[in-house]
């Protein structure tokens, strides 16, 4: 489920600032951005996303800022004229004029430096750090809540369209029997007209409940509501249910194919394929599901 959530504070001349997003994912992804002095906590910031975020890929992005005015960085010259040194090299291969001003060098990795006093002291700020990654996941929490909610609307909308098509399936699929037996005792009748053969009801009887069994629809049929139970059910859980609504909307899909390839009926088959579309749907929705 995608959300986005960030917050800062500012404490000892220090400004703590986290940014999480959050994009779809069927399992659990996560990419921190840190400082090189945070590498160590990295498994603790992982730790804390978990206990907020069960799928999906999740960006953090912590900075740490001074925002004291005393110079606490300095440029190192030996990294800034190494580089030099190496852009001239190549200038001189490639025949080109050097640059003429050194600006662009100052974004390079290692040019500016953290002078030895400002150095980060990692366990005395991880509190501060912590408190404001809980704040930032707590609002990555309630934008998710809000996308969930709109979400939620939508598979209840389905799932009572699936289930309105069910009930029409439910009451066409007695008729399918009836009308096949008296096509099929039409049509033999027709045949043995001038033959001076008759069929008796038995033989009727006979193929009729081969046809019965061969279409009977009612296991799938009461399969499918359990399944739309259990789908609503999932739907009002607190915890995490996005695997279980997927692995139930593959249940759904192949019980409706079952009806289809089974019954002889043109009411049925609509029925079947406006269900096929609805739970197309629930499938693209359940996808972005934590």
């Amino acid at each position: 489920m995608t959300g986005y959530g960030d917050a800062r504070e500012q404490e000892g001349g220090r400004l703590i600032a986290v940014e999480v997003r959050t994009v779809n994912n069927r399992y659990l992804k996560v990419s921190i951005r840190c400082p090189d002095a945070y590498s160590a906590k990295e498994q603790e910031i992982e730790k804390l996303v978990r206990n907020s975020v069960a799928r999906g890929t999740v960006n953090i992005a912590l900075r740490i800022d001074s925002v004291s005015r005393s110079g606490q960085y300095h440029i190192n010259h030996d990294v800034i004229q190494s580089y030099w040194e190496q852009l001239i090299a190549i200038t001189d291969e490639m025949h080109l004029s050097p640059p003429a001003q050194l600006t662009d060098f100052l974004t390079l990795p290692g040019v500016i430096v953290e002078d030895e006093d400002g150095r980060t002291d990692v366990d005395a700020e991880w509190p501060l750090v912590q408190k404001v990654l809980e704040k930032a996941l707590a609002q990555l929490d309630e934008f998710r809540q809000r996308e969930g909610d709109s979400m939620r609307q939508d598979l209840v909308q389905q799932c009572e369209l699936i289930a309105a098509q069910l009930e029409t399936v439910a009451e066409r699929a007695p008729t399918v029997i009836v009308q096949y037996r008296d096509k099929l005792k039409d049509r033999v009748t027709q045949l043995l007209r001038d033959t001076g053969v008759s069929v008796t009801d038995a033989d009727l009887i006979r193929e009729v409940s081969l046809f019965a069994d061969r279409c009977d629809i009612n296991e799938e049929i009461t399969r499918m509501r359990s399944h739309l139970d259990q789908f609503s059910e999932c739907l009002n859980q607190k915890e995490s249910a996005g695997r279980k609504l997927e692995f139930l909307c593959q249940e759904m899909f192949r019980e409706v194919n079952t009806i289809g390839s089974k019954s002889n009926n043109v009411d049925i088959a609509h029925a079947v394929v406006e269900m096929k579309g609805c739970i197309e749907r629930l499938r693209e929705i359940v996808q972005n599901v934590e």
